[in-house]
């Protein structure tokens, strides 16, 4: 079977090191929507502090390949497969240009029944991500379910909400920063992947419903989880709708354009 949990839980997987510069971060902000409104993500001579979403680009940065979901025990069709959730942890804020040694391994194996859930892990000394990977077709081995991530809005008008419009070359940008899944440029790709058109890349979502709740003060986000409930196609306006809570923050993000559609839900900020 293209999956086997037996062998691929617990797996090494190649460690690399990471390197960026201001020119990294500041591409990476321009990729997420940042805007000559948000100088302290667009200016060298302003930038304040780095996104913490940048560590889910910082061990793609040079990567011009598309990526391959071949790992010890997993060898599945990357049109079979879509990002279901993110995790990070920061241990400490990531500098505007720096260096780190990051290791990774396959963390877990959950059988979704009609899908499998692969968790990879990866470490450095300045965060660490959780990547759970959502692959149609290779459930019902009989194995666990894995743990509930859920993480509900309160019941109550939220204390906030953001407008994001995405731009129609979002997707475009994006890929330069090391993800090349041919999923979100190649329409008859994304059509045997089951979608109408090209989609965003979740993470860009991901670090654009960030922002939106954070504004310009990347530094007191201690951790960052999310569940990818849709699709979002670039040049769409995502709606983040923000509850503050003692320490953290609950967001929702949904696709404005489209009856507000789910994009992002169970997010949760921690702050620092």
């Amino acid at each position: 079977m293209p999956i086997d949990p037996a062998v691929a839980v617990g797996a090494e997987l190649p460690g690399r090191d990471l390197s960026w510069d201001s020119t990294d971060v500041l591409r990476y902000h321009l990729a997420v929507g940042a805007g000559a409104d948000e100088l302290s993500y667009v200016y060298e001579d302003q930038l304040r502090g780095v996104l913490p979403t940048f560590a889910t680009v910082a061990t793609t940065l040079r990567d011009t390949d598309p990526p391959a979901v071949k790992m010890p025990g997993i060898d599945v069709d990357l049109a079979r497969v879509v990002h279901g959730r993110q995790e990070l942890e920061m241990h400490r804020p990531i500098p505007v240009s720096g260096r780190c040694a990051a290791r990774s391994r396959i963390a877990a194996v959950y059988d979704k029944g009609s899908a499998a859930v692969v968790v990879t892990e990866t470490t450095t000394e300045l965060f660490t991500s959780r990547i759970s990977i959502f692959v149609k077709g290779e459930g019902g081995f009989g194995g666990d379910r894995g743990p509930s991530t859920r993480a509900p809005a309160p019941g109550r008008e939220p204390d906030a909400e953001v407008l994001s419009p995405t731009d129609p070359r979002q997707a475009l940008w994006y890929r330069l920063l090391g993800d090349r899944n041919p999923l979100h440029v190649d329409p008859v790709f994304a059509a045997r992947a089951g979608f109408p058109r090209p989609i965003l890349h979740g993470l860009c979502t991901y670090a654009m419903v960030l922002k939106a709740a954070i504004g310009e003060d990347p530094d007191r986000v201690a951790g960052y989880q999310a569940r990818f409930a849709g699709v979002v196609f670039p040049g769409e306006t995502l709606r983040t709708r923000i509850w503050r809570e003692d320490g953290r923050l609950v967001l929702v993000a949904t696709v404005a354009d489209r009856d507000d559609a789910p994009a992002l839900s169970d997010a949760v900020v921690t702050l620092r």
